[in-house]
C-alpha cells in the first residue's frame, strides 16, 4: 500500500510541476515575466499595480468567481506553454488560483506575499488607469 501511495505522490508531482511559489520581490517583477494582477478594481485604484501587469480580476468584491470566464480572458494574454505570474494583495488568492490554473495545464508562478509585501520592500507601484 505504501508503495502505491509513493507512486501516486511522485506521479502527481510530475502532473503539477507547472506551479512555482516564489517570494515576491522587485527583482522578480522586473524580470520580464508576464504578471496577472487578480485583485479587484478598488484594490488597483488604492495601491496601483506592478508596471506592465495585466489587471484581470478573479474574485469579485463579494468573493464570487467564474473560473471558466477568467481562464477564457486569461487566454487572451498568455498561452498554456508560457510561464506567467499571479499577484494579489497578500498572496492568499493567488495561492488558490495558481493551484487551479496549474491543474488546468498552465505554467504559473504564485508571487507569495503579494502587493502588500512588495510595497513594504520599497517597490513603488504604477498608478492604475482604467
Amino acid at each position: 500500500m505504501s508503495k502505491i501511495l509513493l507512486l501516486i505522490a511522485l506521479f502527481s508531482t510530475f502532473l503539477f510541476a507547472e506551479l512555482r511559489h516564489v517570494d515576491v520581490s522587485e527583482e522578480v517583477v522586473k524580470s520580464g515575466i508576464k504578471i496577472i494582477d487578480i485583485r479587484t478594481m478598488p484594490e488597483w485604484k488604492e495601491t496601483g499595480i506592478v508596471k506592465d501587469a495585466i489587471p484581470l480580476t478573479f474574485f469579485d468584491e463579494q468573493g464570487r468567481y467564474d473560473a471558466e470566464a477568467f481562464m477564457k480572458a486569461l487566454d487572451k494574454y498568455v498561452s498554456k506553454d508560457q510561464e506567467f505570474a499571479l499577484i494579489c494583495r497578500t498572496g492568499s488568492r493567488t495561492s488558490a488560483v495558481s493551484e487551479l490554473l496549474s491543474k488546468q495545464g498552465y505554467k504559473v508562478v504564485n508571487l507569495k506575499g503579494g502587493m502588500k509585501s512588495l510595497i513594504q520592500k520599497g517597490y513603488t507601484p504604477t498608478p492604475y488607469n482604467p
